[in-house]
Parts: structure tokens; sequence; C-alpha cells
């Protein structure tokens, strides 16, 4: 099962109390919690509030290391095979929308040509994203819509897809089908302007607990080189004050509004799934309906007249 939903909406609690009850490991979905040391501002849950429940997917990479979405649906896959192997239950958690979609749906990659991509990625350097991105707009424009203008990377990668299958990057999304059809998603719903709140008090803790010592030290790791890492929200913004761009309230303030607009992207990309359950944050039940909500999936998939399945 997955839990999904926005960042600071309680993914992470819902995740603890569904693993404890279903005999579960957590699986992370996050793109960036996958890299060691980026902790504070990722809101890494640390060892001693796991509750003794394993977790995948943490701390796997140095921050120089890219990650692919390709490569993450592999690792993910892998590892829910191996809990499933156990008998027991992988319980998926983190707010990175297309890898979560990845793992759980019908999702092959298209290839890649590396010359096409080098040139792509001269090019990204010569003009800049916003030149490639209205390139991109022009042969796909719903792709364009879903990619951020400074997103270099993903617009590269879109462009490529283009250019060497002849088809728009938005066909090759996963389409709305299950690899596993015991697969169950559980959305955290939260309204606006509590979840604006919520994010706003989120960054104020990192910074209180050091925040900006952890990106001076993992700058000094090679974060700036990190092709994936180096985009993470928060990270660049400290970095920028490190440098002496912003001011420390400027990175911070930067932090809070890039998180509100990624909490909204996030929003609309698991709102499309019409698979969700979703149930509210504050919902005292909140726990026993997601529960009910697996128990209700299993009925549904049991063959006539038989049990539910395992």
């Amino acid at each position: 099962m997955a839990v999904v939903g926005a960042t600071a909406s309680g993914k992470t609690d819902l995740s603890l109390d569904l693993a404890e009850r279903l005999d579960g490991e957590v699986v992370n979905t996050d793109a960036m919690q996958v890299y060691r040391g980026m902790d504070v501002g990722t809101a890494k849950l640390p060892v001693a509030e796991r509750r003794g429940i394993p977790h995948h997917l943490l701390d796997t990479l140095t921050v120089r290391d890219p990650a692919t979405v390709a490569e993450f649906q592999g690792w993910a896959r892998a590892a829910i095979a191996d809990i499933r192997g156990r008998d027991r239950t992988p319980v998926l958690v983190g707010g990175s929308a297309l890898y979560t979609r990845a793992i759980l749906d019908r999702f092959e990659f298209p290839g890649t040509d590396d010359a096409v991509r080098r040139r792509l990625e001269e090019e990204l350097e010569d003009v800049g994203p916003a030149a490639l991105h209205e390139r991109l707009r022009a042969v796909d424009p719903e792709a364009a819509d879903r990619i951020l203008v400074d997103n270099g990377r993903r617009i590269v990668r879109a462009l490529e897809v283009v250019e060497i299958t002849g088809r728009p990057f938005t066909a090759s999304l996963p389409r709305l089908e299950y690899l596993d059809p015991r697969t169950v998603q559980i959305g955290v719903d939260i309204d606006r302007p509590t979840l604006d709140e919520r994010i706003a008090q989120r960054v104020d803790a990192m910074f209180d607990a050091g925040f900006v010592a952890e990106v001076e030290r993992l700058l000094a790791e090679g974060l700036a080189e990190g092709r994936t890492a180096g985009r993470a929200i928060g990270y660049r913004e400290v970095a920028a004050y490190l440098a002496g761009e912003l001011t420390l309230e400027e990175a911070r303030e930067r932090t809070v509004n890039a998180t509100r607009r990624f909490s909204r992207r996030q929003d609309s990309w698991f709102r499309k799934d019409p698979r969700v359950v979703w149930i509210r944050y504050d919902d005292p039940g909140l726990v026993s309906r997601a529960l009910e909500a697996v128990r209700t999936s299993k009925i549904d998939q049991a063959p006539e007249g038989g049990a539910p399945p395992d």
C-alpha cells in the first residue's frame, strides 16, 4: 500500500501506524531522502522515531550520486518483492508523485541516447533552461505545463524522449494500471491554510535544528555538483545564503514559498488519480478508515466464492 499526499500533511505518522498494524515495513518514495546526510532539510525520520519498523531506500547514496526515476523504480520494486517474499506488507510513503506512480503502475521507461543527451545538456549550458522549455512547449505543450521552467534536467530528458521516440514525453508517463493488483493508495487530505501554516512551521524548525550547518557540510561533500541532490528545495536556497547571494531570512522565506508551490503540485498530481482513497488528516478514525480501505480492497480482489487474497 502507499500513503500519498502533500508534504507536511502527516503521511509519515500514518505510514508508521499502518505498518504496525499490517506487520509492514516502510519503503521511502521521497527522491531526496535516499541521500546520506540530507536529514534536516528533508524531514527524514530519525532512527529512534521509527518505532523499530524497518525502513528501505533511506541513506543509500552520496549527494554526488545522480538518481533517475527508472533507477528508483528498480530499487523500490526490489525492496517490495523482498518484503512480500517474507510475508510482510510494504508500506510506501513519500511526496515524490512521479516516483510513486512509477513504482506502483505499469510504466516502462523509454530508452536513452547518449549523444542526444550530451548535445541537449550542452545546449542547456549555453542557452539556459528557459530557452529549452520554450522548445519543449512547441513540441509537447502538456509536458511543458508539467515541468518547471528552471528544471533543466527534466526538460532535457523530455526533449530527448521526444527526439528519439518521435512521441510526446507525456505519452511515456505511467498509465493508471497497478503492477500489483493488491495495491491501495491512501491520500492524506488537508486544507490549504492549515498546510501552509504547517509548512512554515516545518521550515522554521529546520533552520532551528541546524539546517544551515547541514547544507554547509554537504556542500563540502559535493552537493553543488550533484545533479539530483543539488536541486532539493531548501538546500539550494541555503547554498545561496552561504554564497552571500541571499540573507538568511530571504533563504528561509524562499524555502517556505518553494515548498508551498511544490505541495500544490503534489496535491494536483495525486488528485488526478481516482484510485486514491482520501481521508482527512484530522479524522479521529484516520487509521481505522485506512485499514478499512485495505480490507475492502482485499474483498474486492477475492475470486468469486473464495477468500480474499493474502
